[in-house]
């Protein structure tokens, strides 16, 4: 466990931005931001590094039961990872799950 947290710190500490996961995640969401379906990635990100202190590490886009829905992964200064799930539309927070803390579902974060 304690080399892929290095890994991820040595990335975040390179200043890499994040990107979509995959060229068809890119493809959709531009196309759902496009239709005004979706809030722009920057919007997205600044809203879950905001509610969580972290750093957003990964980033994918899909749509679930007819949602647009960001599926983040973040890593605080301290090292803990984050992993968020947002509405595309609204940035609402639907779930997020703490490493070793379990999950938290739909709040007003």
């Amino acid at each position: 466990m304690a080399r892929p947290l290095a890994l991820l710190i040595a990335v975040i500490a390179a200043g890499t931005l994040p990107a979509l996961a995959d060229r068809e995640d890119h493809d959709r969401a531009r196309r759902a931001l496009e239709r005004g379906e979706v809030l722009p990635l920057g919007r997205i990100l600044e809203i879950a590094e905001k509610a969580t202190g972290g750093r957003v590490i990964e980033v994918e886009f899909e749509s679930d039961d007819g949602r647009w829905v960001y599926e983040l992964e973040l890593v605080t200064p301290g090292g803990r990872l984050i992993e968020l799930e947002m509405d595309g539309a609204s940035g609402r927070i639907l779930e997020r799950e703490n490493e070793g803390r379990g999950e938290y579902h739909g709040g007003d974060d």
